[in-house]
């Protein structure tokens, strides 16, 4: 084969997987329009939290008691708060602290949900009755009442309420797992893994982790929306992100409450970007449940 030719072959081959990958988004967009908004909507706030010091424009923390309560306007796009500070910029900069915590608050959940359920589905008996029993005393309390109790412990702060979140995500993810585990673990294949000797680690790692990752996945996405959730709420009482940083529930709990009638502006656009986070990550989350869940790809 010439030069010429192999390079015409590598520009074919390049063009058909170009267009496989439109074909794809496409029949992505056409079967899942609402995990598509949820995408979009993640994908926005992710940008405003990682651009926002040129997005915002103004320091968030700048007090200004001239500017006090002022409406929209060309310099203070969502107006001003109590203090003088601009509202834009403190949405902008607490989107940032909304997706740390969330993000953050996940990764623990994700990570003692995911072993104790591989640990508990996998090994069995009294130590799986007993975890799991453990788990399910956590569960039967409402997640924002066990933060509450938990963070009220503990005291406010952001590695609290890291801590908090992972502990208030952490059942629902291992009885997931653990499901999925009791499942997995009577295929054949784990019995011939056994057979030539595999251990136990290399049988969970290898053999079972990997064929549960999609339940674990969808858990998680649906998971941080309600992280998000929770920390607005702790913040909006209080016991969450400590002043003056940033954040949307914090924002909702001081002047919002107070200045609603002549300053609404400071409660809404909080409010506004909590529901566009929280929205996007479930309609992710149900996206995903519903390509990847094998009891509803026949459904479509």
């Amino acid at each position: 084969m010439t030069t010429t030719t192999r390079q015409e072959a590598a520009a074919l081959a390049g063009i058909r997987v170009r267009a496989g990958v439109r074909r794809r988004l496409w029949h992505l967009l056409a079967t899942q329009p609402l995990g598509t908004i949820g995408v979009f909507l993640i994908g926005l706030v992710v940008v405003v939290a990682i651009f926002a010091p040129f997005i915002a424009g103004q320091d968030p923390l700048t007090v200004n008691a001239d500017m006090r309560l002022t409406g929209m306007s060309g310099r203070h796009f969502f107006g001003t708060d109590e203090y003088g500070r601009d509202v834009f910029a403190r949405v902008v900069f607490g989107a940032r602290t909304s997706l740390r915590v969330g993000f953050v608050a996940i990764g623990i959940g994700a990570v003692c949900g995911t072993t104790i359920g591989l640990l508990t589905g996998y090994f069995g008996g009294i130590f799986d009755l007993l975890v799991q029993r453990m788990m399910d005393s956590i569960m039967a309390f409402p997640a924002l009442v066990l933060a509450l109790t938990i963070i009220s412990a503990l005291g406010a702060s952001e590695v609290n309420l890291f801590i908090v979140l992972g502990i208030v995500m952490t059942p629902g993810l291992s009885r997931v797992v653990r499901g999925s585990v009791l499942s997995v673990k009577e295929n054949v294949y784990i019995e011939a893994g056994k057979s030539i000797g595999c251990g136990h680690p290399r049988i969970i790692l290898v053999h079972i982790l990997p064929n549960i990752l999609a339940p674990i996945i969808i858990i998680a996405t649906a998971g941080l929306g309600s992280c998000i959730l929770i920390e607005a709420s702790l913040s909006f009482l209080g016991l969450g992100t400590p002043p003056p940083k940033p954040s949307w529930g914090q924002m909702l709990s001081g002047a919002g409450r107070y200045y609603f009638e002549v300053a609404p502006w400071i409660a809404i656009f909080p409010g506004v970007a909590i529901s566009l986070a929280v929205l996007g990550f479930n309609l992710l989350g149900d996206a995903l449940r519903d390509v990847w869940d094998p009891r509803l790809r026949g459904t479509r």
